[in-house]
């Protein structure tokens, strides 16, 4: 039987609509590099794809949100929009950050964006990235302080 409601694992339609208003406010275009913000349809498609175990925090983040916003964030100027998300951010550093990490992780994959920071536009496997040699002797006091686990049968 087909249902106009979501499935359980999904964000309703009004929280879409929070989500996709913090994230224009997380990462606009830019007209001057030529990139799209959060809000481009391929980009936001991948959050709301991507979401996954993080969805029963964000769903409490967006609500906070439009419970400081005194209703639906989007429907307010966006002035004022962004004193709200200041303040979650002040506030409620958890719940931002939630936002955040569901924002960024799709946002910094995406084809264009990898390639205006000037890496290829393909996933990090197979072929790995060169990842310069260091010093390994930073690794010691890690070692000096012995096992930190215990050994499962």
């Amino acid at each position: 039987m087909f249902s106009l409601l979501p499935a359980v694992d999904e964000l309703t339609g009004p929280e879409q609509e929070t989500l996709r208003c913090v994230v224009s406010h997380m990462i606009p275009p830019s007209e001057e590099l030529g990139l799209p913000g959060a809000t481009d349809p391929a980009i936001f498609a991948d959050i709301l794809r991507s979401i996954g175990r993080d969805l029963p925090a964000l769903r409490r983040s967006l609500q906070t949100v439009n419970e400081m916003a005194g209703g639906p964030l989007n429907t307010l100027p966006s002035s004022e929009q962004s004193a709200v998300l200041g303040t979650l951010r002040s506030s409620h550093a958890d719940l931002a950050g939630i936002l955040e990490t569901v924002t960024v992780r799709c946002y910094y994959r995406d084809d264009r964006v990898m390639t205006s920071l000037g890496m290829e536009a393909r996933p990090p496997f197979p072929l790995g990235f060169e990842v310069p040699q260091g010093d390994w002797s930073l690794l010691e006091p890690v070692r000096l302080r012995g096992k930190i686990y215990r050994d499962v049968d």
